[in-house]
């Protein structure tokens, strides 16, 4: 029983490992896609219906399942927090900024899923956990505010870097919030509906920038970049993701955004495509330092067990 649980939990670290790599790449590439002369709201409709039909497609080789009415509820709210705002904003935020600070923002996304522990899951607020959240705060107020005055520092702005941050805080509370109907489906039956859900919402915003993309010509280099947004940076990805999120916990599935600058930097500066600048390196130093600090404290649980062992000590 307990090596099942051991081989599953590291089942479940290599498929986080393996989507934050892939999430990571993806900067890069819708960059690429995008100074080509795909728009920011295009690349995102694309991967919102490419990863509908995608899993719509997955799901008829898959277990059936029957939602009821009222977990179709929920995944709709589920899929605005997780798919539309964290992909709308996030790949809109892309457009705007480089994609080394997009790389960057993404860490601060495990501060995030700490507060909303606490608040939601009433998990403790110990003093590791401020001085992580300080420490990260003040790297990512330090990345955006170094974009002040222009793209001098490696072609960033302070809309796009706020933006991705907004990607990472509803990404935050979803990973937070429907971490009990995550449990209770398969990745197929829940994705499908999710970016189903996703899609409608989104198309109506998008319409007019995806028609005007539809009349334009681009090379095969580009429609291969959108191709590994929708099926690595979103079909892949997310299957991993729910791999990972159905057996670990929030705070630790958050924590591997930590991969993602490490392999969007490297790609960018290789690709000529960014400046990796003294100012970004402080930044990202204390992001990742308050990243690690946070995720060392302990959980609800952990202070939980180690109060009962106290306490049977005593008697």
């Amino acid at each position: 029983m307990i090596e099942n649980m051991n081989v599953k939990v590291i089942r479940a670290h290599l498929a986080l490992l393996g989507a934050a790599s892939m999430w990571g790449l993806m900067s890069p590439m819708g960059k690429a896609a995008m100074e080509a002369g795909i728009t920011g709201l295009s690349l995102a409709t694309m991967r919102m219906i490419g990863g509908a039909v995608c899993f719509w497609i997955a799901s008829l080789f898959a277990p059936k399942e029957k939602v009821s009415s009222h977990d179709l509820m929920l995944l709709f709210f589920a899929g605005l927090l997780g798919i539309v705002c964290n992909q709308g904003c996030f790949t809109f935020g892309l457009s705007l900024t480089s994609p080394i600070d997009a790389s960057i923002v993404t860490t601060t996304m495990p501060i995030v899923t700490m507060i909303l522990a606490a608040l939601f899951l009433k998990e403790p607020v110990t003093p590791k956990k401020v001085i992580g959240i300080f420490l990260g705060s003040i790297g990512a107020l330090m990345l955006i505010l170094s974009n002040q005055g222009g793209s001098v520092d490696g072609g960033g702005s302070i809309l796009g870097d706020a933006l991705c941050i907004t990607a990472q805080v509803s990404f935050a509370c979803y990973l937070t919030i429907f971490k009990k109907l995550i449990s209770r489906y398969n990745v197929f039956t829940l994705m499908k509906w999710m970016f189903t859900y996703a899609a409608i919402c989104f198309i109506p915003f998008s319409y007019r920038d995806f028609s005007a993309m539809t009349t334009m010509s681009f090379s095969a280099t580009v429609w291969m970049e959108v191709g590994y947004v929708v099926l690595f940076g979103t079909f892949f990805a997310y299957i991993l993701m729910l791999v990972g999120q159905k057996t670990l916990r929030p705070t630790v599935v958050s924590m591997y955004n930590y991969i993602q600058p490490i392999v969007g930097t490297t790609v960018s500066v290789f690709l000529g495509m960014g400046v990796f600048g003294w100012t970004k390196a402080l930044a990202a130093v204390l992001i990742f330092v308050g990243v690690y600090v946070v995720t060392q404290s302990k959980s609800r649980a952990q202070m939980l067990a180690e109060g009962e062992k106290e306490l049977e000590f005593k008697l």
